[in-house]
Formats: structure tokens, C-alpha cells, sequence
């Protein structure tokens, strides 16, 4: 392959090759179902969609595993506030999180365990790691990780020790043996969900799900393991500890993540999405909005749009106006496609363009050259009408998963039926009152639409008319 991906493990861009030949074995980690999937989440799967199905597009068979975290504190809390049970509350959002996913046009994994479905891998993984002395289960019943029992401790976040240890706060809770170590198995409490262990009834801490549910579906090494930036440390650090203390064996070959999000306000300051600053955005409530705003179906294609035009690692701003500028750009795309259909074709590979956005895609999926290169393609399809042309653009679409609707339709989104009727009535006046050497009133009718967001069009065929 001529794949470069960069790792946050070796904090450098080198050849990808998976282990096992054209195939591939990667782990992206899911999200804790007790409340809608903001856009952040959006961002952080929309990126890991596009490395799938880039692979894919390269030839390559990718077993793809998306977790589902379904106990956790913040779950057990919400439901109680809710009063109902924490699987009638998972089984809600799971739900949701699943409709968001197709919603933004992402394929559905291959496998999507839930941890509660793992609890006796789990409970394997810390009696290995207990056996070769990396656990031990303090006074408080819990079974806690020695973090400095293991020597590779911080080579993902490249935090020291020393660095962890003068930042650590002092806790309430001294079962633990040092400050650093981490929980593994946490001790029954009344009410909260519970299984059998040696160690009396508990839950498994968070860190220990993805490990146990990463090497039962895609073995005890494989090829990529993903995520959000938030999950550099702890979570993804002590994944490693765990699994390579436990199994002997390195945990996955490259680290791949997602860059920060922020939200933009009408100033243009950036600041961290939090509910508190009243500026969270879930998925539901992006889709909502531009669904309103660019018609119905066209919404989604627009908020992935926005996702693909920043490369996966690098901060992105999220804002309405973003939004829409991201909206504009993608009607010049489907603009280009406006009245012309692919001829069936698959899409040649040797061609010019298709190699330009081939070579953006193996820079590490390079989206943003990517989507330049169809901008270069689309103008060069509003030159020459080239059937062949206009089917590379589409189905280098296709690779991203945009540019695959009704381009008509699309170009008219948002408008309703009795609007385009009273457009195309205006449209007929404007003829009329050319034909009469009335070019005031044909120029006001243009520029009336024209605020309203409505471009007018004049051609050999007559006059059409797109939503700006």
C-alpha cells in the first residue's frame, strides 16, 4: 500500500502495512449511551467512517469494531434520576447514537459489542494481570492497577510519571497503593448493577472494557485502534498498560485521533462545547437545524461536508455560519452535476483527477486536498460536459460518501412545493416582461429571488433555478 497514516504512539507519519495481508483489524471507541451523541461524537466517527471506507476503497477487507459502553457511573446516576432501569436507559440511546451514526451517512461496524456482554473476558484479563502482580485488590474491595509496575507507562500521552505524580490530587478514598494506579474491578454497591468475580460482586471500571472487547474480537494485537482527543489519557494509556502487561504482546500497531472541536460564537471566539455555556450541540440538534435550513435529506450531507473539509487530526470550529459556508461550497459541487447523470462506469483509477485525490486520501486521509481536488474536477466539468468526467466526480464522491443525491434536488432543498410553483410563476414573468422590453421589472424579479436565496439561471433550454 502507499498508505501513510501518523500515529500518536510513535508521534510520527510513516507506511501503513496490516499485520495480516489486505486485511484489516480496527477498534474505534464508542461512546457511554446515557444521553444523546453531541457533534463532537459526530466529528470523531464521521473521520473513522472515512479511514474505513478508504481502506476499503483501497482493496482492503477492514473488520471494524465500535463499542458500547453501557455501565458507567454517569449511566447509573441518569437512570436513577429517570427511574428506570440502566438497560431500558442504555437500550434508549443506544438507539439513538445508532440513528445519528446512519444519519451522517457512516457504515455500521462490523461488530458492536456491549461491555455488559464481556464481563468474563474482562474478569480474565484482570486475573492475569493480578497473577503476574500488575493488580491487587485494596481494602475497599476494589482491584486497582499498579501503574508503576509497568515500565511503558506514558508512551502514548508522553506524560512521565514524575509529571503524573506532582499533578495527582489527594484523594479521599487511600485503599488505593499510589495515587496513579487505576481502578479495574469496582466493588458492589447497593443498587447498582453487579456480577460475581473472585473478588466478591462488582463492575468492571471503564478501562477494562475496550481491552477485553478489542482482543476477543480482533485478537490480542491488531492493526488500528482509534478515538477522540479526550481519550489519549487516561483511557487509551491505560489500555495499553493493561493489555500489554496482561497478554505479553503490543496492544495495537498504530494510535489514530480525532482533533478537538470547538464551538464558534458570533464574535468568532472558540470555547470548549459545554452545556453550562449554553453552546452543546447534539447531533439531533445539527440535523434539525440544517434539515430547516437546506431541505430535508439534504441536511445531513451538509453537516458531513462540514465534518470531511478539516483533516481528521486538526481542531475544527463548529458554528452556523461555518455551516453554511460549508452548504455554498457543496452546491457548487452538485452544481456541476445539475441535469447530467454518471453512465454506469466504474471509476478509473489511472484518470488524472481520480490519482490527485488518491494521493490526498494516502496522505494520512488528507480529506480537505481530497475535496479540492474535486473542486478542480467540478470546474472542469462546467468547461466540458463530459459524461465520464462528471461520473469521476461522482464516484470519487462516493469514496466520502457525498454527492450521491438527486443533484436537482438538491440544489432546490429546502423549498416547498407551493414556493416552486410561485418561483417558476416569476420566472414565467421575468420572460414576459423581457419579450416586452421591460428589463427593470426581469431585473427586479432576479434580485427579489436573489435575496431570498434563489439564483436564476439562463440557458439554451431556458431558465432554471437553484437555492443558493
Amino acid at each position: 500500500m502507499s498508505l501513510s497514516i501518523y500515529s500518536t504512539l510513535s508521534h510520527e507519519q510513516s507506511p501503513f502495512t496490516p499485520l495480516e495481508p489486505n486485511h484489516v483489524r480496527m477498534y474505534v471507541c464508542g461512546v457511554t449511551v446515557y444521553d444523546y451523541c453531541h457533534i463532537g461524537h459526530g466529528r470523531t466517527f464521521v473521520a473513522f467512517d472515512v479511514v474505513r471506507r478508504w481502506l476499503e476503497a483501497s482493496g482492503m477487507k477492514v473488520t471494524f469494531v465500535r463499542n458500547i459502553t453501557d455501565v458507567d457511573d454517569k449511566i447509573i446516576r441518569r437512570a436513577a434520576e429517570r427511574n428506570i432501569t440502566t438497560d431500558e436507559l442504555t437500550d434508549e440511546f443506544a438507539r439513538a447514537m445508532q440513528e445519528d451514526m446512519i444519519a451522517l451517512g457512516c457504515l455500521a461496524p462490523t461488530y458492536e459489542p456491549r461491555a455488559t456482554d464481556y464481563i468474563p473476558e474482562m474478569l480474565n484479563l484482570v486475573e492475569k494481570l493480578e497473577a503476574k502482580g500488575y493488580a491487587y485488590q485494596g481494602a475497599d474491595g476494589d482491584v486497582d492497577f499498579a501503574v508503576r509496575k509497568f515500565d511503558g507507562y506514558g508512551k502514548l500521552s508522553g506524560k512521565s510519571l514524575d509529571d503524573l505524580q506532582s499533578g495527582a490530587r489527594i484523594e479521599v478514598k487511600t485503599a488505593k497503593r499510589d495515587p496513579l494506579d487505576f481502578v479495574l474491578w469496582k466493588s458492589a454497591k447497593p443498587g447498582e448493577p453487579q456480577w460475581d468475580s473472585k473478588w466478591g460482586k462488582g463492575r468492571p471500571g471503564w478501562h477494562i472494557e475496550c481491552s477485553a472487547m478489542a482482543c476477543k474480537l480482533l485478537g490480542e494485537t491488531f492493526d488500528i485502534h482509534g478515538g477522540g482527543p479526550d481519550l489519549i489519557f487516561p483511557h487509551h494509556e491505560n489500555e495499553i498498560a493493561q493489555s500489554e502487561a496482561g497478554n505479553g504482546k503490543p496492544f495495537a500497531q498504530v494510535w489514530m485521533h480525532s482533533g478537538p472541536l470547538r464551538v464558534r460564537d458570533k464574535s468568532g471566539k472558540e470555547e470548549k462545547m459545554s452545556k453550562s455555556l449554553g453552546n452543546f450541540w447534539t447531533i439531533r440538534d445539527a440535523l434539525k437545524d440544517t434539515n430547516a435550513a437546506y431541505g430535508e435529506g439534504n441536511g445531513a450531507e451538509v453537516l458531513r461536508f462540514f465534518l470531511l473539509r478539516s483533516q481528521y487530526r486538526s481542531p475544527i470550529s463548529f458554528s452556523p455560519a461555518l455551516i453554511e459556508e460549508a452548504q455554498k461550497a457543496l452546491v457548487r459541487l452538485y452544481g456541476a452535476l445539475k441535469g447530467r447523470e454518471g453512465d454506469g462506469q466504474a471509476l478509473d483509477w489511472s484518470e488524472h483527477f481520480a490519482q490527485q485525490f488518491k494521493k490526498a486520501m494516502d496522505d494520512d486521509f488528507n480529506t480537505p486536498q481530497a475535496v479540492s481536488v474535486l473542486f478542480e474536477l467540478a470546474s472542469e466539468i462546467n468547461r466540458n460536459a463530459d459524461p465520464a468526467l462528471e461520473r469521476q466526480l461522482r464516484g470519487l464522491g462516493a469514496v466520502l460518501n457525498i454527492l450521491q443525491l438527486d443533484a436537482e434536488k438538491f440544489l432546490k432543498g429546502g423549498v416547498t412545493e407551493d414556493d416552486s410553483e410561485r418561483i417558476q410563476a416569476l420566472i414565467d414573468e421575468r420572460k414576459a416582461a423581457k419579450k416586452a422590453r421591460d428589463f427593470a421589472r426581469a431585473d427586479q424579479i432576479r434580485a427579489d429571488l436573489l435575496a431570498e436565496g434563489i439564483e436564476l439561471m439562463d440557458g439554451p433550454q431556458g431558465t432554471t433555478w437553484r437555492r443558493l
